[in-house]
């Protein structure tokens, strides 16, 4: 038992650490797909679609708490200049949670009343602790992550969603016959689950956490936190805005030519967006892990060095993803069988034509995954918030010219889905190619007048 708690506290290699996250992440999605056929079965169609009623403000409000944490406080401890930053961030992250908490609760009723359904608010409020508790989760994650130990990111990942199945799965049963009281019981099953996987977390950091020096140390400034974690909060932030912006304007078309606008995007944001997800997914760990190994030479000011590191991690992920992309294409029909086998007729029709549009997009968006993360360990995150945003501009003006103006229907969603995480990718890389080595140059020109100083002195002597 001692040997297995060294091995999970201990520093992976780059590789290593990419596998272990990589792992913990698949199977999270793996479990969180295979989740949606019990919940179905039991909860309906109307239960599925309260339970999806709740989730934006959910979403929008994690994003805000949480969403900038672990790649900004690894970036922080792993650059060797926030030693501590944890700890801060305790403090600043865990107050903005209870925040989102208390808004979530708030926001109960008045979004049950906007939606025109009562179960919402009874939803709400057992969902929203949640909200605190994947900040702290978030903190502790991104502590491990600065120092090169991915496993407690990974196992907390498979933690959540095992225990979310579990409760889930037994709750819906329970209140099957109430369907209001099923559905509200299966987001309760979400907090329990955060609040059994913080706790994990919290053990496993007190256990090995740094200890604290016995002279007084400069504390790392709210500053240096927000400095990283705000960018990155507004960075995840575009992606679901602009998916709530594409859903109105998709519809709102597809409605105009006489469509079943609403079931068309459901199996395009529904169904193939989560297929396309499961490969991306993989490629995740490959984001996390390169912040450890690019931040302390861009600290240093080893650019070059730096970079080199980042073109490895973008040239692993675009070999790993590359043939995922592959594999969709040609096994589209297989995935949709064994993922969404009660679709029949013309919608499972669509959704392979979606997956095979969007295939590519397992490439993409797995690029722009992990240069992102790039860019945030060069010190460089508002650049990746900047690519973001365009690219979401991109998505929701391109999906309403190909919808309005071609025959195209929801396929006009799915390319246009392709040609902004494109975008997004090639900026990105732009970015990064961009980057100087001032740093390192000027700590050059410091070594070579120290040389020749020291040759001076040498021939004075």
């Amino acid at each position: 038992m001692r040997g297995l708690l060294l091995m999970f506290s201990q520093k992976q290699s780059f590789i290593k650490g990419a596998v272990i996250i990589s792992l913990g992440g698949f199977i999270s999605k793996i479990l969180g797909a295979v989740y949606r056929i019990p919940l179905t079965h039991f909860l309906g169609g109307e239960g599925m679609g309260i339970y999806q009623m709740v989730y934006p403000l959910y979403c929008i409000l994690l994003t805000v708490s949480a969403s900038g944490i672990p790649t900004g406080i690894a970036r922080l401890i792993s650059s060797g200049s926030g030693a501590g930053a944890e700890r801060r961030a305790f403090t600043l992250y865990g107050a903005i949670g209870v925040i989102g908490t208390i808004l979530m609760y708030m926001f109960s009723a008045p979004l049950a009343a906007v939606q025109g359904e009562g179960a919402i608010r009874l939803c709400c409020v057992l969902l929203c602790p949640s909200v605190f508790f994947v900040s702290v989760l978030s903190i502790v994650r991104g502590y491990f992550q600065g120092r090169g130990n991915m496993y407690p990111t990974a196992v907390t990942e498979v933690c959540e969603q095992l225990i979310k199945v579990a409760f889930g799965c037994a709750f819906a049963y329970i209140f099957r016959k109430n369907m209001p009281l099923a559905v509200a019981s299966t987001l309760l099953a979400v907090t329990i689950s955060e609040v059994i996987a913080t706790a994990i977390a919290l053990i496993w950091y007190l256990k090995n956490r740094s200890r604290r020096p016995l002279y007084k140390t400069p504390s790392v400034p709210y500053s240096a936190i927000v400095k990283y974690t705000i960018p990155l909060t507004l960075t995840a932030i575009a992606l679901p805005v602009s998916q709530l912006v594409e859903s109105i304007v998709a519809v709102r078309l597809l409605k105009a030519m006489g469509e079943n606008a609403t079931a068309l995007y459901g199996v395009f944001s529904g169904c193939a967006v989560t297929i396309i997800n499961l490969p991306v997914s993989v490629t995740y760990g490959l984001a996390a892990a390169s912040v450890p190994q690019i931040s302390p030479l861009a600290e240093k000011g080893d650019i070059d060095g730096a970079k080199h590191k980042a073109y490895k991690a973008l040239l692993i992920t675009f070999a790993i993803s590359l043939p995922a992309a592959i594999a969709l294409f040609a096994f589209a029909p297989l995935a949709v069988k064994l993922i969404f086998s009660s679709l029949k007729g013309g919608e499972r029709q669509t959704l392979i034509d979606l997956v095979r549009i969007m295939a590519v997009n397992a490439v993409t968006l797995s690029l722009v995954q992990t240069s992102s993360a790039c860019l945030t360990s060069l010190g460089r995150p508002i650049k990746s918030t900047v690519t973001q945003w365009v690219s979401a501009g991109v998505r929701v003006a391109l999906t309403a010219v190909l919808i309005k103006c071609t025959n195209l229907s929801i396929a006009g969603a799915a390319i246009s889905a392709n040609c902004s995480y494109l975008v997004a990718a090639l900026i990105n890389f732009w970015y990064i190619s961009r980057e100087k080595s001032n740093g390192s140059t000027l700590n050059e020109n410091n070594a070579d007048r120290l040389g020749r100083l020291g040759r001076w002195a040498d021939e004075a002597g």
